[in-house]
């Protein structure tokens, strides 16, 4: 795209829409009436997919199954089977079949509100035989160079887990790899092990979305150094808002954590707190790392500031040491340009070289001087 640009259109750093447009990713909306009754169901969000997906996978150490199911009814038996069930279910804008996996589940309509209501902050909520946990997605869009947030809603019962997400695609090949080869301990442990395994995707996917922030970060430092421009500061602040982004993420994400250690109930077995405290460790060297990167990022916006100071300040200098030099001169030359008729030099043979041998001694002079005081 060129960088020319109309000067009728606003900077996209200052155009008031475009700021719109990213209050609106950290400004909750919602569509509920005021004074409804709590756990009225309505979905908050935008419309991802065209239609609800629901996966599942049920195992337990001798063998797996594994479906891609059209009535959610079908996924019922799993509540009393002796295995470990993992649903899946992708978009929320079908409110009616949230609401009848609540019902057959015995989830709270709490629960199932804020399933539907997506933005919501970090957060572990223990209810009667399950526990409910909300766990932000975030991905990097390397083309716009962007961070894109998805709300995770995960329900850990004594044998199941239900995942509920807002589109197609995650991070959780992995983890459903490791289920379908029987590869690791995932297979001989419980819907916790599970949880946890989810948790530590979700987790360890931040480094790469931080991966890509920080190369974005290493390519506009350089060019800061080396030819910073408007579309160089305009870039700064959009990778600030998504630094931003991810902080608003991450560090409620830190305390829902440190919250789940501290718990007393005993949905995550001693074992497996084990391997969550290594999520929360996680956690603590994302938020670390997002510190680091936005002090890099306002550094780079000081550098800028400072880089353009000093180039306007080297333009002033230059400018005045012309102004400087030919101050002397257009004196002389206002002088004798006076169309007075009793001035004696006019009359003088020599006069008129005399006078630029003199111009010439001063100018020669004040670079002179100029240069010996380090001014040019």
């Amino acid at each position: 795209m060129s960088e020319e640009r109309s000067p009728h259109i606003l900077p996209k750093a200052i155009n008031p829409l475009h700021q719109m447009r990213v209050i609106g990713r950290f400004v909750r909306r919602t569509v509920k009436k005021p004074g409804a009754s709590p756990g009225t169901l309505v979905h908050t969000g935008v419309r991802k997919v065209e239609r609800t997906r629901i996966r599942y996978l049920d195992y337990d150490v001798g063998q797996i199954n594994e479906a891609e199911v059209e009535d959610v009814r079908t996924c019922f038996p799993f509540k009393d089977s002796p295995t470990v069930s993992w649903i899946n279910v992708d978009g929320l804008h079908d409110v009616d079949l949230i609401e009848q996996v609540g019902e057959r589940f015995g989830w709270h309509p709490l629960v199932l509100e804020d399933i539907v209501s997506v933005g919501q902050r970090p957060k572990m909520e223990a209810y009667e035989g399950y526990v409910y946990l909300v766990l932000p997605m975030l991905s990097w869009d390397a083309e716009h160079a962007q961070v894109a947030e998805e709300q995770l809603s995960l329900i850990l019962g004594e044998r199941y887990v239900f995942t509920f997400q807002e589109r197609y695609g995650d991070m959780f090949e992995g983890v459903r790899d490791r289920l379908r080869n029987a590869r690791g301990r995932i297979r001989s442990r419980g819907a916790d092990y599970l949880a946890y395994a989810l948790m530590d995707a979700v987790v360890d996917h931040f480094f790469a979305v931080l991966e890509g922030v920080g190369d974005v970060t290493e390519q506009l430092e350089a060019e800061v150094l080396l030819e910073p421009s408007q579309r160089t500061m305009q870039r700064l602040h959009t990778l600030k808002r998504e630094l931003i982004s991810v902080r608003r993420a991450v560090w409620p994400l830190r305390e829902m954590l440190a919250q789940l250690l501290r718990s007393e109930e005993e949905y995550f077995s001693k074992e497996t707190l084990v391997f969550t405290r290594d999520v929360y460790d996680h956690t603590v060297q994302v938020v670390e790392t997002v510190e680091a990167l936005r002090d890099v990022v306002s550094g780079a916006v000081d550098l800028y500031l400072s880089t353009v100071s000093y180039r306007t300040n080297e333009v002033m200098k230059v400018l005045t040491i012309m102004a400087s030099i030919f101050i002397p001169l257009t004196f002389l030359a206002g002088v004798y340009g006076m169309n007075f008729e009793y001035m004696p030099e006019l009359h003088v043979r020599w006069a008129y070289p005399t006078l630029l041998i003199v111009m010439a001694v001063l100018a020669g002079g004040m670079l002179v001087y100029f240069k010996r005081k380090g001014w040019l």
